[in-house]
């Protein structure tokens, strides 16, 4: 999916809303665990519930590949289902994968060429050749870590590095390797403040906001720091602030 193809979905739909499919079966609606498959039903019903108020879609990994075969089995319906049925929303996979080239081309291949996931996001801790691989696709992402939400993101994102701090370094350097075409970046809505540093380094590129709703970060404050006026430039992600109740019927954005 281009960039220009976001960004007519994001003006068409008047959202940005990117929905996370983070499925814990031990917290399931208990009418789904009938089900043969209560992963991918439950999925299926918020896919169906939010579609027309949301541009995207973001399956975590790690909720599926926890159930080993049959997880990964759900993970594998729960995309398809999207992309029979709307084809026209930008799905990410969330796998914060990032290791030396070879392997790194090999978890692209895995999710963009057997998945058919439009992105994918990566750790950039070891540096240029555990991202470019994922760059060599035409029409996919690579979305990566940057500022994230989480409370251990003090412990190297914060700290000084060379030419600033290090989230910056990893911005200036990383967005060498690709373009606004190509690459995203991962920045939490609980830094929101800060996205205006951001914005100073990569004007351009989209990001990826998480931490909205039930990790406290600020909606507006995302989009006055963050939004960029022309391309809008951002997908912002809700998770566990999305239920169902019986019948599909949706009770919280």
């Amino acid at each position: 999916m281009t960039r220009a193809e976001i960004i007519k979905e994001i003006r068409a739909k008047k959202t940005f809303l990117c929905v996370g499919l983070d499925p814990d079966v031990e917290k399931l609606p208990k009418h789904l665990l009938e089900e043969d498959d209560p992963i991918f039903e439950f999925n299926r019903q918020i896919i169906d519930a939010t579609a027309e108020y949301c541009v995207s879609f973001k399956p975590n990994t790690a909720f599926y590949e926890a159930y080993g075969v049959s997880g990964y089995t759900s993970l594998e319906r729960t995309i398809k289902y999207i992309r029979q049925n709307y084809p026209h929303h930008f799905l990410i996979a969330d796998a914060k994968r990032g290791d030396i080239g070879n392997t790194s081309a090999m978890y692209a291949k895995a999710f963009f060429k057997r998945l058919h996931a439009d992105a994918i996001t990566i750790a950039p801790y070891m540096g240029s050749d555990s991202v470019k691989p994922f760059l060599e696709f035409n029409g996919k992402w690579a979305i990566v870590l940057a500022l994230t939400s989480n409370e251990g993101s003090k412990d190297f994102q914060m700290t000084d590095a060379k030419d600033g701090l290090w989230y910056e370094q990893v911005l200036k350097t990383s967005a060498t390797w690709g373009t606004p075409e190509n690459m995203m970046y991962v920045v939490g809505a609980t830094k929101a403040a800060m996205l205006a540093d951001v914005r100073k380094i990569v004007p351009n590129h989209f990001l990826l906001v998480p931490g909205v709703g039930t990790q406290g970060g600020s909606l507006s404050e995302v989009v006055k720091y963050g939004m960029i006026n022309h391309d809008i430039g951002l997908l912002v992600n809700s998770s566990r602030a999305i239920k169902l109740t019986k019948k599909s019927r949706l009770i919280k954005i």
